[in-house]
């Protein structure tokens, strides 16, 4: 990746979290970009983001996204003026839930490690 577009995607990264921050409070609250990556033709990308929230919660905040999709192109456009706007796929960054998963396991281990009593030395 060259670093023009590793600067675009780091730009339409915050461009694109403070667009929904600022214009969609209530909706976006529970939305975080994670993460953007550029084609080196700069047409197309992929915007990656993780939704906070029970199932249904990160169902519906998927659809809100999806419908803002053709308006969000348009002002990611405006505000990152390159020659062409990129189509953006956007991906669930599944990297918060799968650490969230580990540390779960890890505290059920450190639970499960401390309530179990110390074994005697039997030998002798």
């Amino acid at each position: 990746m060259s670093n023009r577009t590793i600067r675009i995607a780091e730009l339409v990264q915050r461009e694109l979290g403070a667009y929904l921050h600022t214009k969609y409070q209530q909706e976006a609250v529970a939305i975080t970009v994670a993460g953007v990556q550029v084609a080196p033709d700069l047409k197309t990308g992929k915007i990656f983001y993780s939704i906070f929230g029970d199932e249904e919660t990160v169902n519906d905040r998927f659809r809100w996204l999806l419908r803002k999709r053709v308006e969000i192109r348009r002002e990611l456009a405006h505000r990152v003026q390159i020659k062409h706007a990129p189509d953006w796929v956007f991906l669930m960054d599944e990297a918060v839930e799968r650490g969230n998963r580990v540390l779960e396991i890890l505290d059920q281990i450190e639970t499960k490690e401390s309530s179990t009593p110390p074994k005697e030395d039997v030998s002798g």
